[in-house]
């Protein structure tokens, strides 16, 4: 334990997720010794983000303005749309290089033991998305991309069920298994299981 505002900093940092006791001591030391430009830098990203971050009017992804630059693109595929937990996921779909339509962020997963139910994401917004069509193009198909957890699993069962009256949509799932360069002996029983349903032949 530290005195004062020291301590007060780790306990802050602490708090970030990703970050514990002991990283967020290290940071703490380190802007401590760090050049008040620096600091200030810092103050000035951390204030815009705050205020200068807007989420997309469409999809949800944070965005600069009202529009992000996905939904604006015109290149991009308008009869797919890949739904994503969080803006982060939708990063590292686009690193892949390998899908070209749109995105609809939920704004998490669904959790009732933390309270999170349907109505505390971006569903109803989905369900408008599929219902209109989008310079006379309609949705055809529907990619859930949430995580291989229990409540990316839930909510990934929920939208199957919201989305299947609608006509002529396809509603898919990201394939889970066994990741490149694995051994079959370290992946554990769900994994495993996932791969061999999910099997395609060759």
């Amino acid at each position: 334990m530290y005195e004062g505002p020291v301590q007060d900093l780790i306990d802050e940092l602490g708090r970030l997720p990703g970050v514990g006791p002991k990283s967020a001591q290290r940071i703490a030391f380190h802007l401590l010794a760090t050049e008040s430009a620096d600091i200030e830098r810092l103050q000035q990203a951390l204030q815009k983000v705050k205020e200068g971050v807007v989420f997309c009017d469409v999809c949800g992804n944070v965005s600069a303005e009202t529009t992000c630059r996905i939904c604006r693109d015109p290149k991009r595929d308008l009869t797919l749309v890949c739904v994503v937990e969080e803006p982060k996921d939708v990063q590292a779909i686009e690193r892949t290089r390998e899908f070209r339509g749109r995105y609809h962020v939920l704004g998490g997963a669904l959790d009732p033991l933390s309270g999170v139910g349907p109505d505390q994401l971006r569903i109803r917004q989905l369900l408008n998305r599929i219902g209109t069509a989008t310079d006379g193009v309609d949705i055809s198909e529907v990619i859930i991309a949430t995580d291989p957890n229990t409540e990316g699993e839930a909510t990934a069962t929920y939208l199957v069920r919201m989305l299947r009256d609608f006509p002529g949509l396809t509603v898919t799932r990201l394939a889970s298994g066994l990741p490149m360069g694995g051994d079959l002996e370290f992946a554990d029983e769900l994994t495993l299981g996932r791969a061999l349903s999910g099997r395609r032949s060759m």
